[in-house]
């Protein structure tokens, strides 16, 4: 009996030493000092300034290019990274249906010419008999009515082959501005519809380019026109980039990347301020890509 009893308690001193190491062991893993980050954030370049996150846009923002009405694509002009002209062609829409209208409404124009000369001739003919009595002033008057109902069938059949020419022309998508093509997302034989939530060409001026910075609408009212900004891209801390105000946006909008934090509201809504730099090649940056802004109070 008295075995059990001392096995017992050097049972329950080898917990106390136990539970004590190990409470010493957690408390000194506490206090060991948190790893570096990987990355270092990037410091505020300004005395006094405003943070706030940014996205990359070519310059006047990008333009997504639509088509007038659903259909074919019969052929895609130009490739991704391609330098286009206002003007120039992106896409071409399969016509056959308006060319087949074309050749219908062009031989109507045909029929319409020949009526209008034949009855000119007939007035002609009836204004040169010199014996008033051989026809009758009304029937002079009737032929130069037909006459003008002949003139006005033919602009009429001009006028629809016209509209179907300018409805072929509309099939041709082309670029309304000097740019570079960010992003083709359709090819020729794929049918297409107006209102699409992916355009079919992106384009944008990429020689320069603008930042849409987004600022927490609680300290938007530190936001002041004409101050400069610096950003880095997501992941480079190392190379500020210098950029010039534009404008900022009268209109506050919800909030739309979220970062995830669990302080963070869903319904924040952020004032948008827009900036422009030159992209001189010497850093890669391009369209979309995310960037931490410090705008000068």
């Amino acid at each position: 009996m008295l075995f059990f009893k001392k096995i017992s308690f050097y049972i329950a001193i080898a917990g106390l030493v136990s539970g004590t190491l190990l409470v010493l062991k957690m408390r000194s893993a506490n206090n060991r000092p948190m790893p570096e980050p990987p990355i270092a954030p990037a410091s505020k370049p300004f005395k006094k300034g405003v943070a706030g996150s940014g996205i990359v846009e070519a310059l006047r923002e990008n333009t997504a290019l639509g088509v007038p009405q659903a259909g074919l694509v019969q052929k895609v002009h130009v490739n991704v990274w391609d330098a286009v002209k206002t003007g120039d062609p992106v896409l071409t829409l399969d016509g056959r249906e308006l060319e087949a209208l074309k050749l219908s409404q062009t031989a109507q124009v045909a029929v319409a010419q020949a009526n209008l000369e034949r009855l000119q001739g007939q007035l002609v003919r009836m204004e040169q008999v010199g014996d008033s009595g051989a026809i009758r002033a009304e029937d002079v008057k009737t032929r130069r009515s037909d006459v003008n109902v002949a003139q006005a069938q033919l602009l009429s059949s001009l006028a629809a082959v016209k509209q179907t020419e300018t409805l072929l022309e509309r099939l041709c998508v082309r670029s309304p501005i000097d740019g570079t093509v960010l992003q083709v997302s359709v090819r020729a034989g794929e049918y297409v519809v107006p209102s699409v939530s992916t355009p079919p060409v992106v384009l944008g001026n990429i020689h320069e380019l603008q930042v849409r910075a987004d600022v927490d609408e609680q300290i938007a009212s530190r936001v002041q026109k004409g101050r400069k900004a610096v950003g880095y891209l997501k992941g480079d801390t190392k190379h500020p980039i210098a950029m010039d105000f534009v404008r900022i946006e009268p209109l506050v909008v919800p909030k739309r990347s979220l970062t995830g934090a669990s302080t963070e509201r869903v319904d924040t809504r952020v004032l948008q301020v827009i900036f422009k730099f030159t992209n001189t090649g010497t850093q890669a940056i391009y369209v979309g890509q995310q960037l931490d802004l410090f705008i000068e109070e």
